[in-house]
């Protein structure tokens, strides 16, 4: 492996970074120094290795056989907040939903509200659009900053992205290391009292206090997926240790010792549901990563 500045840790568990709690090691689980740190290891690093950014554990399925090659983590060097001008903050990939809210709030900033609500981290709201109450990433994002699997430094603007509904174009592999975004100007209270109301309904509706991943499948075209996955008799729908959250039928949940597999397959039988019942095909917004366990244990044999 290249040097490096930063941890490089080999078979580290992820289940404990992850929300659901589930899902086996990474091969290996880099967390680097700083944006140079990532970009020096990532161009010594063999092109055949396969490299995965995680952030704050959201939205994400890590099976239960793990994750091969290189599990890039950004740290405390990634979650700081600057000024740019009276409109403008640049982020660190790294960066917190809340922070980045709250930071903007100080600063005066509005339109940066709903980050609050979208659990996760800056790098992460970048590659999938991320959005709620009716904004998304692309409509206040100025540009990021990109290290790219081949260790090239890159800039990207929302137009290079190509955003659409939780996508964006940016290459896999690819990590965001920062990104710039403006809002408008705000008065604190005011803003204050907007986070405050979104709060105040995602703790209504969502089920924020179990372990779960966030909004499962993606909203198709005219429809709202939880009312749809609900018209499918989904709601407390179990699979082992794995829910459908009663609360709001969009989220899955970990009742105690869900495995990987049996979240990932209660979302299949809820799609496999909703098909029959609407004819209409759910689409996951949950990424899902990394060998089954029966995957890893046909690897390990074969070594």
């Amino acid at each position: 492996m290249p040097e490096t500045r930063g941890r490089l840790t080999a078979n580290a568990p992820l289940a404990k970074l992850t929300w659901f709690k589930t899902g086996g090691p990474a091969e290996l689980l880099f967390e680097p120094a700083d944006a140079g740190d990532l970009a020096a290891f990532l161009s010594a690093l063999p092109e055949w290795v396969p490299v995965m950014g995680l952030g704050l554990g959201s939205n994400l399925i890590i099976r239960d056989g793990g994750v091969n090659g290189v599990v890039v983590r950004l740290g405390k060097g990634f979650s700081g907040v600057e000024k740019i001008d009276g409109l403008t903050l640049k982020l660190g990939g790294g960066t917190s939903g809340v922070l980045a809210s709250s930071s903007a709030r100080d600063h005066g900033i509005a339109g940066l509200e709903f980050l609050k609500s979208i659990p996760g981290s800056v790098g992460g709201f970048v590659r999938m659009n991320g959005g709620a109450y009716g904004r998304e990433v692309k409509d206040i994002l100025v540009e990021a900053e990109v290290v790219l699997r081949s260790g090239e430094r890159r800039v990207f603007t929302p137009d290079d992205l190509n955003y659409s509904y939780r996508h964006s174009d940016l290459p896999e592999g690819a990590i965001v290391t920062s990104a710039t975004m403006r809002g408008e100007r705000g008065d604190p209270a005011a803003i204050q009292s907007e986070m405050d109301r979104i709060s105040e309904a995602r703790e209504a509706s969502q089920p924020l206090r179990t372990k779960t991943g966030g909004s499962t499948f993606k909203n198709p075209p005219g429809e709202r997926a939880w009312e749809l996955v609900d018209r499918a008799g989904c709601r407390g729908l179990a699979i082992g240790d794995a829910q459908v959250s009663e609360k709001h039928t969009n989220f899955l949940i970990n009742n105690g010792n869900a495995t990987s597999a049996e979240i990932e397959a209660l979302g299949e039988e809820v799609r496999r549901r909703v098909l029959e019942n609407s004819g209409i095909e759910l689409e996951w917004e949950i990424r899902r990563v990394g060998l089954t366990a029966d995957e890893a244990a046909r690897d390990e044999a074969a070594r």
